[in-house]
């Protein structure tokens, strides 16, 4: 059995418009450290992260206190916001049309779909190499959703909605080959 923790990245800095970059706020920062709590007895072999800096930073602190290398996997990423899509009017709106729609996308955005295609392969590839071990990966609300919702399909928008504003936050799955045998929502604010 592999396990593996889907980190998703802490309080983040939405006055920075590049997603690449973001950075967390000081609460994302401090709160860093129920990730580091939460972790330190899991016998973890492995982190992965996506490449932005949110993602990375919520695992620094772990990964820096028991010297574990964070690796990056660019198909971690979260999903590639419209060009044309106005984030502060229209955001309920085009993230339930996506939810419904698997497929659609405003303009040159990604679809649910395409997020989900390239976070599910990244993470067979890591479930191919990896078997047997306890695996962190850092990631994103929209792709870690998306995942979720591959081996879950019942999770959809209600899931989404309830966990949009919670950051970090962990999500426990347990891997039989490329099977997922069980899915734990942990809340790391009340561990």
């Amino acid at each position: 059995m592999t396990t593996v923790y889907f980190i998703r990245h802490a309080q983040a800095d939405n006055s920075v418009s590049d997603g690449r970059i973001r950075p967390l706020t000081k609460k994302g920062i401090a709160d860093t450290s129920l990730v580091t709590k939460f972790l330190q007895d899991k016998d973890i072999d492995l982190i992965f992260s996506s490449p932005y800096k949110r993602a990375i930073d919520t695992l620094a602190d772990f990964a820096q206190m028991n010297d574990y290398k964070i690796t990056l996997v660019e198909d971690f990423r979260e999903r590639k916001s419209d060009s044309d899509w106005d984030r502060e009017n229209d955001f309920v709106a085009l993230i339930k049309r996506q939810w419904d729609d698997f497929s659609y996308t405003l303009s040159d955005g990604e679809s649910l779909s395409v997020v989900q295609a390239r976070n599910i392969s990244a993470l067979k590839t890591i479930l191919g190499e990896n078997a047997g071990k306890n695996i962190v990966i850092g990631t994103h609300g929209t792709a870690l959703s998306t995942i979720i919702n591959y081996y879950d399909n019942s999770f959809g928008i209600e899931g989404f909605a309830a966990m949009a504003h919670i950051t970090p936050w962990c999500v426990k799955m347990v891997f039989d080959g490329e099977r997922c045998s069980r899915i734990e929502k942990i809340d790391l604010f009340s561990v």
